[in-house]
């Protein structure tokens, strides 16, 4: 598959819509780097944004690991990950995790049509704690954490794994992702891709040729799936 810059993706049978959570439903990503960095740094470890490229897509015992090595602290990798949970939770109640522009009523509309689930990387505290706060629990069919399959993301588990929850085929699933090993991990789970991607963590271009069309925003997102779904805008 090829980028199409926005294009359209013809009708093929398409069945069910996995979306990815952070940076696609919710403004987080900067948030999981803010919680990471903060880790680090009163450990006396200087985080960057070549640590935060890293650890993006990983599950949350693979990142745990990652920064508990990183940041030479005392922490086993289980408590650096309830203590940066804890503080993704409190941002969330602090009203620092929104929605993204568009979201609401895309998840809406797609739900409307087909079953839709969601494959984050987030884990199951936080997505479950971002769909009660924002309303939106009852609009997805399955939700998966990277953290409950045997790896996280660039590897396809989370994409497949959601699929097996809705019990559709992944060839018959549209997914849409905004990050590199989001966008690598959907395409290799055999799902048709759309890509969003992220204004500051931007794709690769090796990831982003992976995707089927490539959204402007969550407006562009919408008319795509929908199309996809054969339900064009005029008809919705």
């Amino acid at each position: 598959m090829t980028a199409s810059g926005g294009g359209s993706i013809r009708p093929a049978g398409f069945r069910a819509v996995v979306f990815d959570m952070d940076g696609v439903i919710v403004e987080s990503e900067h948030l999981w780097e803010e919680m990471w960095a903060a880790f680090a740094a009163d450990r006396s470890a200087d985080w960057t944004r070549r640590q935060t490229t890293d650890c993006q897509g990983m599950s949350a015992p693979e990142w745990s690991q990652y920064l508990t090595d990183f940041a030479g602290g005392a922490e086993s990798p289980a408590e650096t990950e309830r203590i940066v949970v804890d503080g993704m939770l409190e941002a969330l109640d602090n009203g620092r995790i929104e929605l993204l522009d568009g979201a609401r009523t895309l998840v809406e509309d797609v739900s409307d049509l087909v079953p839709i689930a969601m494959a984050s990387s987030a884990t199951r505290r936080v997505i479950d704690a971002v769909l009660a706060h924002h309303g939106l629990t009852k609009r997805f069919t399955a939700t998966v954490s990277s953290a409950e399959v045997p790896r996280g993301k660039p590897q396809p588990d989370v994409y497949r794994e959601a699929a097996s929850r809705l019990g559709v085929d992944p060839r018959a699933c549209l997914a849409v992702e905004d990050s590199s090993n989001g966008l690598r991990a959907a395409a290799a789970a055999d799902m048709t891709v759309v890509a969003i991607p992220n204004p500051v963590y931007a794709p690769a271009p090796d990831a982003l040729a992976l995707a089927a069309s490539v959204a402007a925003d969550h407006a562009d997102i919408r008319r795509i799936l929908l199309e996809a779904l054969g339900r064009p805008e005029t008809d919705y």
